[in-house]
């Protein structure tokens, strides 16, 4: 199994993947504060209207990792995201099945993608070896 990075730069493959796994994951999360806010308007209880916007702002701000995937600061702020969506099982509990599946796509997607952007890599490299020198090198 290859190394599981927390920090870095990633593969154009990899942090492409990452970020399709941050955006459905904050659509999911968008559902959870809903339900989130519901259940607490259901029992009666005053703090419905901030669960929901901490549900919302958690959202967004895995929007915004999506989005900043490919900056070095991307790859730990998606790992922010995947323990807060575990933190927010204490308050909607089936986020736990939530936090499977994302934290296991984000995982295959981390491993896999770097195997895909290593492969890559070697192609092109294979590539640029078998073609031989460019006419500008050949005239040096």
């Amino acid at each position: 199994m290859s190394r599981i990075p927390f920090t870095g730069t990633l593969g154009k493959f990899t942090w492409r993947m990452l970020a399709m796994v941050l955006g459905s994951q904050g659509l999911v999360i968008l559902l959870g504060a809903l339900l989130a806010r519901s259940t607490a308007l259901a029992e009666g209880a005053d703090n419905a209207h901030t669960l929901l916007w901490l549900g919302v702002g958690l959202a967004v701000l895995s929007f915004v990792a999506a989005g900043m995937m490919r900056r070095p600061f991307g790859l730990p702020l998606g790992w922010l995201i995947q323990a807060l969506t575990w933190v927010s099982a204490i308050v909607v509990p089936a986020m736990i099945g939530v936090g499977l599946v994302f934290t296991g796509l984000w995982l295959l997607c981390l491993v896999k993608g770097q195997q895909v952007d290593a492969m890559v890599a070697a192609r092109e490299s294979g590539a640029a070896e078998a073609t031989g020198p460019t006419d500008a090198e050949a005239a040096r």
